[in-house]
């Protein structure tokens, strides 16, 4: 049975950082297309940052480029969102999302809210 677990998530000022984690279990972390995605209120879930395993690379949404970092440690079977220079626009809650043999995993999510 596979299982994310998403941990991180706080209240932080505009201009701070957080790294948000998800702990995954049940599936080969290593050949998993891991990424995350957000919903704020009242607005549908969009994509953060997901891996194309194909190329060796990341896509980030162009509100987050520069911004957000992804990463990903096999060894823990578990995926890392570093969130820099918050804006109010990111307050939503995020969901870690794996991919593997043609099903899609979500976590539970973590909720981040950036306020003053």
């Amino acid at each position: 049975q596979v299982q994310l677990v998403e941990s991180g998530g706080d209240l932080v000022m505009p201009g701070g950082s957080l790294t948000l984690s998800c702990a995954a279990s049940g599936l080969i972390f290593s050949r998993a297309a891991m990424g995350w995605y957000r919903q704020a209120p009242g607005k549908q879930r969009e994509l953060v940052a997901t891996e194309i395993i194909s190329i060796g690379n990341t896509l980030y949404a162009d509100s987050v480029k520069g911004r957000f970092t992804f990463s990903k440690d096999n060894a823990k079977n578990t995926a890392y969102l570093q969130m820099n220079s918050l804006k109010p626009e990111d307050t939503a809650v995020y969901y870690c999302n794996a991919k593997e043999f043609g099903i899609t995993y979500w976590g539970q999510g973590t909720q981040v809210t950036v306020s003053s």
